[in-house]
């Protein structure tokens, strides 16, 4: 998405702020509230593309890896996703808000493709910025007069320079998880992915990701193994748990070991997540020691 985006001129006396408005609260207050929204849809977004990304199967990491196909399909599961988040019915267009046939857009570029059939219809768009990791949600009435003049060959227009200006905007470059293997070097990222075994990719990824969550879809396309939780485990000392501790490193779970991590100083983690670090003082080796696991001698 660009970065420099116009102000909004959806205010009071504009000819679209009524419906844009109204509509807009329909859908926060269907979301659970504003932060709710802020919360949720981000979190949406970020499953919708992982889940055809498929690391685990595919062992792709980045949206550009995937086909074209695929790459039109992440709109078509935002769209079933946004509804369901919503509790949204379908309509004559993609879903109906307030009685009102609405249009679902979105992109992983900078701009929408508005058909025909969308036009003088209200609009929710959707952005995702991988690269950025930030997000957009807004509302447009998509009068011909904020699109293009040019067409592309299914007769969609873009929004125009000057339309940017009329979208109501619900969340605005807000941050949206981001992807896990972007984040990392390309030489860390090469080193997790080196070992042979689960256990050893398993090992490599909490010997060098320490002190941040790491969610189970990652281990899961770590171990490229269907028991994938077993590799994380202690396993009569062949497990992960067990390489990393006779190293120091302790291995923890956002769901068993939650009041360990909060003593630690640690990011808050997830159930569903884990978390590696080295113990550097003895107060947080006693109490890693107190709670069961057997580290060595400093």
């Amino acid at each position: 998405m660009k970065q420099t985006l116009p102000d909004s001129l959806i205010l009071p006396g504009h000819p679209d702020y009524d419906l844009l408005t109204e509509i807009a609260g329909e859908i926060t207050a269907r979301a659970g509230g504003a932060m709710e929204l802020a919360s949720r849809f981000p979190a949406m977004l970020r499953t919708c593309i992982d889940d055809v990304i498929m690391t685990p199967k595919t062992g792709r990491r980045a949206y550009e890896e995937l086909e074209k196909t695929e790459k039109t399909y992440i709109g078509t599961r935002v769209e079933i996703e946004l509804r369901a988040l919503l509790r949204l019915p379908r309509g004559r267009l993609d879903t109906e808000v307030l009685g009102r046939d609405m249009d679902i857009k979105n992109t992983m570029g900078s701009n929408w493709m508005i058909p025909t059939e969308a036009l003088d219809q209200v609009c929710l768009l959707v952005a995702a910025d991988e690269a950025r990791a930030r997000c957009y949600l807004g509302l447009i009435l998509a009068r011909p007069d904020y699109l293009t003049a040019g067409q592309n060959k299914d007769a969609k227009r873009s929004v125009s320079a000057m339309g940017f200006g009329h979208i109501l905007w619900l969340l605005r470059d807000h941050p949206y998880p981001e992807n896990f293997w972007r984040s990392l070097p390309e030489e860390t990222v090469t080193r997790i992915f080196s070992g042979a075994t689960g256990n050893e990719r398993m090992a490599q990824l909490f010997r060098l990701v320490q002190g941040r969550p790491v969610d189970r879809d990652v281990v899961e396309a770590v171990a490229q193994q269907k028991d994938f939780m077993r590799r994380i485990r202690s396993d009569k000392g062949r497990g992960t748990r067990d390489i990393l501790e006779r190293e120091g490193i302790l291995l923890l779970s956002g769901q068993y070991d939650g009041q360990l991590i909060r003593a630690l100083d640690l990011p808050a983690c997830p159930a569903s997540a884990f978390v590696s670090c080295q113990p550097e003082t003895e107060q947080h080796r006693r109490m890693a020691l107190q709670a069961g696991f057997d580290l060595p001698r400093a």
